[in-house]
């Protein structure tokens, strides 16, 4: 039988254990109240945690209790407004959910749970996935692999490395052997000068006796020692299954005021953080265009104020120039989301859609337009009409109005494959 047993710390007047039972128990009420949080927070407030309010009544849990028990009668008055089997509606009046003035009817408390970032990006993402990505198991993204990490003095005799171990023999036999050998050289020199000079036979047989001594001092040396052994060590490291690098172009012009940008930085705001916090081996390519276009750093796309005129064509075209030099198709998962009001002039728009549908979307496993007209009743844009002849299945078009669009727009896009 195991046991296991729970040892985080807990802050003061707050158990881990309870706070995941109550995650756990209320999800769809918190994932609700998670959504709506991202409808009035800032930029730099996206991916906070913070407190959410739950009605009492969504929390709220059958009790079993004594009933009144034996036989009663009552008797009630009839009326001409209601007959048997009628509903009819609280009493109305009060502050709402949150409190009610004295005999003004009634209301429902609120109950306020804190949610850390971790938990809030948890809730916020986890029915979510990058579609169509090429994958050899369902859900996973990385595998373990025995990657090489240099040699070890300790292993199985079948990873022994015979050219690293006699190398290491070699290393330390001459290490140990230098003084050795430096008094076999003296004494061989003096020896040899002896016999020239015709020294007596005792010192030459003395002479004789210390160069075999030094020899021997060598000959003990061994050849090969427990420490030089050397064993191929391998470790298991994590290698992803599916590269994939995400695209992510945003039109800045002039057209493009406050609020319409406000839109597009919270969309790709989102799929920064949902890539980001889901994903491990994803890369980010931002990409803003004027009538020009170019490559910027996070903090540039998101907070740089640059406007000028509107050249589609030029984002797309460096986003191909980027995919031939930096991610070839055939190794990386290709993604791209478009932001723009569709403003485009003159024939920008039919060589766009062509220029889309010839090079890029044959590259790219999803590619997403995400447009932000004026009002939701605006007519549909020039870029919009071009790009809407050129729809494939992994090419989806949306469009976002308001704050409260986001999310949703944001959930069909990026929803989880079915099976």
């Amino acid at each position: 039988m195991n046991s296991l047993i729970d040892r985080r710390l807990n802050g003061r007047n707050k158990s881990a254990v309870n706070r995941e039972r109550f995650l756990r128990r209320y999800k769809d009420q918190i994932r609700k109240a998670v959504h709506g949080m991202i409808r009035d927070r800032s930029i730099q407030d996206m991916d906070q945690g913070g407190e959410i309010n739950l009605p009492v009544r969504d929390i709220s849990e059958p009790t079993f209790h004594h009933g009144q028990g034996g036989d009663r009668e009552m008797v009630h008055p009839g009326n001409r407004e209601f007959a048997k089997g009628d509903t009819f509606d609280r009493p109305q009046g009060g502050q709402g959910e949150g409190g009610s003035e004295p005999g003004e009817g009634e209301s429902v408390d609120q109950f306020t749970f804190s949610l850390s970032r971790a938990e809030f990006l948890n809730l916020f993402f986890e029915d979510l996935e990058l579609p169509h990505m090429a994958r050899t198991q369902l859900g996973e993204v990385s595998q373990k692999k025995w990657q090489r990490a240099g040699y070890t003095t300790s292993g199985s005799p079948s990873m022994l490395s015979i050219s690293r171990t006699l190398k290491s023999s070699l290393a330390r036999r001459v290490a140990l052997g230098v003084k050795a050998r430096a008094d076999l050289e003296d004494a061989e020199e003096r020896l040899a000068k002896a016999r020239e000079v015709g020294a007596p036979a005792d010192e030459i047989r003395a002479l004789e006796q210390e160069v075999e001594d030094c020899r021997e001092r060598l000959a003990r040396v061994p050849f090969l020692d427990d420490l030089d052994l050397r064993y191929r060590n391998r470790v298991s490291v994590s290698i992803p299954m599916a590269r994939a690098v995400m695209f992510c172009l945003m039109d800045v012009s002039g057209s493009m005021d406050e609020g319409k940008k406000d839109l597009a930085k919270r969309f790709f705001s989102l799929l920064y953080l949902f890539l980001s916090r889901k994903y491990e081996h994803v890369d980010l390519v931002f990409i803003r265009h004027t009538d020009n276009a170019e490559e910027v750093d996070e903090q540039t796309f998101f907070y740089d104020p640059k406007s000028g005129g509107t050249i589609v064509l030029s984002a797309l075209e460096l986003m191909r120039e980027i995919l031939e030099k930096r991610y070839p198709p055939g190794s990386w998962n290709v993604y791209a989301a478009q932001a723009s009001d569709g403003d485009s002039f003159g024939a920008d728009a039919g060589k766009s859609a062509r220029f889309l549908a010839e090079h890029l979307l044959p590259a790219t496993r999803y590619f997403a337009y995400i447009e932000v007209p004026d009002s939701q009743e605006a007519r549909k844009s020039s870029l919009w009409a071009e790009y809407e002849q050129k729809l494939e299945p992994h090419f989806v078009m949306r469009r976002i109005c308001e704050r409260s669009e986001i999310f949703p727009v944001f959930h069909d896009l990026f929803k989880k494959e079915t099976a």
